[in-house]
């Protein structure tokens, strides 16, 4: 379980949702349509991301809601916290 809950807004680790993509040899198209079918699975809706969003979040890490990561997380197969960046505080 993480600290975060959904209305956390947290930096994700763009350099990690990239690097999981890549392994899984997919585009930003291909992961958008592996949130849809993990949300629609669990949730019964095929909630996802548009692509700028993805290249957003891959390239800026700028702070986004954690329900945004939990979609990623889902649709990378992993856990959520996997991709937030560690604060260096």
């Amino acid at each position: 379980m993480s600290d975060f809950d959904d209305d956390s807004v947290v930096v994700p680790d763009g350099g990690r949702v990239r690097l999981l993509r890549h392994r899984r040899g997919w585009s930003r198209r291909a992961l958008v349509n592996a949130v849809a079918k993990a949300s629609e699975r669990e949730s019964g809706l095929p909630t996802t991301l548009t692509l700028n969003q993805l290249e957003w979040i891959e390239e800026t890490n700028e702070p986004v809601p954690f329900t945004t990561v939990r979609l990623l997380a889902a649709g990378l197969d992993c856990e959520p916290v996997e991709l937030v960046r560690v604060s260096e505080a």
